[in-house]
Formats: C-alpha cells, structure tokens, sequence
C-alpha cells in the first residue's frame, strides 16, 4: 500500500458500519460536527427548513443524541420543544436574551439562584432592560408590574430556604397583560413540578443536578410552548448554542433512574428533617414538605414530591458557628451543587442572596443535600457535629 492510498483509506475507512440486528436500549453517541448531504440540492432544502423543523445539519445545531434527550425533557415538562445547553445558567442567561429587548422591564423572585442576580447585575443596564425583584411568595408582585413588564421570573421553591409560590396565581395575572411567565425548574426536574402545567411560558433548569444525579456532567435545558420557540430557537441558533453529545448521553443515562432517586432522596431527606426539627440546636428546619413549612399547602397543591434539598438555621446564629458545624461533617461534601447521588453540605449567607425579604435575623443557613446514603449514618453524623454546639454556646457564655 503506497502512501497515497493509505492517506485516502484513512480517511475514508470505518466510517459507515452497518450491522444487522436488534437496537441498543439507550441511543447511542453520535459525535459529529460535519453533517454529509446527496446533493447540493439536499443540503439547500435541509438548511431552508432546519429554522422550523428539527434537522441533522451541521453539528453547532443539533447532534443525534442531544436530540433523545431534548425529546425525554421535552415529555417530563409537557412543552412543545427543548434546547439544550452547556449549563443551567447558560440556559437562564440565552432565555433572556433571546426573549427580552432594551426598553421591556423584568420583574425576578427574590429566591432566585443567587448567579441570576449577577448576571442581571452585569448585563441588563448594559443592554437598557430595567428590572426589579419581588418578594419571594409573591405578594407584592402587581403592585410592581409596570406598561414596559415583559418578564416575570421565578424560582419555586426558592433557592436555599424554598419559599413558595403560587404560579397559577401568577399566571393569571401576567396572561391579560401580555406578559411571560419563566420558572426555573431545577429543584422539581420536570417530574415534582410541571410550571408550563400551571401557566409558565418557560421552564429552565439545570440538567447537572437531578436529570444528571452523578455529579459528573454540566447541561442546561429550556423547554416553552409552540408560541415561544420561533424566538428561543432563532437566537441559539445565532449565537451557536450547542452542547457535546458525550454529555447528553450521561444526562440521558441519569434520567432513566430519575423517578426511582427521587424517591429515596425524598424518604432519606424527610427522615433527616424530621429529626433536626427535634435537636436543641436547631432554630428551624426549611423543607417543602414538612407541615410547618410557610406555603407548605401551595407544596401539596401543586407539587407531587420533595427532593433531597433541605436548609437549617442554628440557634447559635453566627456565621462562624454554621460553618464549623459544616466543617466537622464526615459524610458530606462541601460542595455548591445537589441533584447527585452524595450528600452534600455548604454555608449560604442569605443577606446576600434576598434583597426583598430581611433576613438579618437569620443570616447563615446551612444548605444539605441529602444523597443515598444510609440516613440512620447521616443522623449520626449530624448529631455528632451537632452535639458541640450548645456545649460551645454555653462556654462562651461563662
């Protein structure tokens, strides 16, 4: 074989392997970039149509395996289309863009993930889209509407303390007035909550957390209705919005056992609360699901479950304290995300966070994840921590 001939052969060889048999249970890895068309011809008509339809073009717009896992988001959220992107931030921030125009106003939950406010903070003066922020249940949310309001975003639960609120409500009163309604969904990962369900035009969430569940793959994902897609798809589009096809198949990997996860997070999870809501040391505990929860009958309406997320407040309420306790735990991480299998704990400074609702009276909040573990070993765990705290209290009190 001359050199010509092995130059053409690797090039040309392997890449077409057609084999006769069954099909694989999950959709395989299709790695691409360049798409091959019959003809001119074919390639002319495919790209006339792919602003409308969803075609296999080149690479930036779509890749086989991204698109299972569109289909799979798209049928847990009960919307029209879904894009995916390299992260759930990614897909707040393109959602924006493609949706809002200098001059509109936009009105955001005060319980937004806290990496929302940065980005408002740095890029809507910017680009001349004025917006303000409402409390986190809604209450004072239509006496800030104004004749320029585009946008109503939300984050139910919220972030770090899960404040409720009530989305059909909301949609209600955004629907006559012309106004959409956005909610991230990451905290329900389209199967405890639906928000297109309950009037959202748009559901976001961050795919690395729940749909993922292996703390070892970043994704993002937007899903809206038929009216909004023209507008979302044109601008990622644009900007080139694509994700790796080796990460939609680990998200799509993670999904199949959603439902079952979901379940164990919410027994291990409830158990774990149930318990710190009798410990000495602990002020409040902020889970959803537990009856004492403000908004916890909104909860029961319109959500189908809890997750592993729950929040403590300590007595001892200094920011020091709340991180030593989370110091000293063996069993969980210290780690910003959730949604996987492990457990996780961080320090959430919520003066920071809430610019609507004070919370000086409660400044440092223990965020927990609570994975799969044994929850009787995170029990003890916790106690154990837990247990030098009011001997510290005491202490400095002498």
């Amino acid at each position: 074989m001359n050199d010509k001939t092995l130059l053409t052969r690797l090039v040309h060889s392997g890449r077409h392997s057609p084999v006769e048999g069954g099909i694989p249970v999950n959709p395989p890895v299709v790695r691409m970039s360049t798409v091959l068309f019959d003809s001119v011809a074919h390639m002319q008509d495919i790209r006339a149509r792919r602003g409308s339809e969803r075609l296999l073009s080149y690479g930036a717009r779509g890749n086989v395996t991204g698109f299972a896992l569109e289909d799979l988001i798209t049928e847990l959220e009960g919307g029209y289309r879904t894009r995916l992107f390299p992260t759930g931030l990614a897909a707040i921030a393109q959602m924006f863009i493609a949706l809002l125009e200098p001059g509109d106003h936009l009105l955001i939950g005060d319980s937004v993930y806290d990496p929302v406010r940065n980005f408002a903070r740095h890029f809507f003066d910017r680009f001349g889209i004025r917006y303000d922020y409402f409390a986190a249940d809604g209450h004072d949310l239509e006496e800030k509407i104004l004749p320029s309001t585009r946008m109503i975003y939300l984050e139910c639960p919220g972030s770090v303390v899960y404040e409720l609120c009530d989305l059909p409500k909301i949609a209600a009163i955004a629907r006559p007035r012309g106004i959409l309604v956005a909610a991230d969904n990451s905290w329900g990962a389209g199967v405890l909550y639906r928000p297109l369900a309950l009037g959202a035009d748009i559901s976001v969430s961050a795919a690395t957390k729940y749909l993922g569940g292996h703390a070892d793959v970043m994704m993002g994902a937007a899903t809206c209705t038929e009216a909004l897609w023209p507008r979302l798809g044109a601008c990622c589009d644009a900007m080139g919005v694509a994700v790796s096809p080796d990460d939609s198949w680990l998200v799509l990997r993670g999904a199949r056992s959603l439902a079952a996860r979901l379940q164990m997070h919410q027994e291990h999870a409830l158990q774990v609360a149930k318990w710190l809501q009798n410990h000495e040391a602990v002020e409040a505990v902020f889970c959803p699901a537990l009856p004492e929860h403000p908004g916890h009958a909104l909860w029961r309406r319109d959500f189908s479950g809890t997750n592993g997320l729950i929040s403590v407040s300590l007595k001892d309420r200094s920011r020091q304290t709340a991180a030593d306790v989370i110091d000293r735990l063996e069993l969980f991480g210290i780690g910003a995300s959730w949604g996987g299998f492990e457990s996780l704990a961080t320090l959430s400074e919520m003066t920071a966070i809430r610019s609507v609702t004070d919370w000086r009276e409660c400044p440092a909040v223990i965020r927990l994840h609570i994975g799969l573990e044994d929850p009787s070993a995170l029990i003890a765990d916790l106690a154990r921590t837990l247990a030098l705290v009011p001997r510290r209290a005491k202490a400095e009190a002498l």
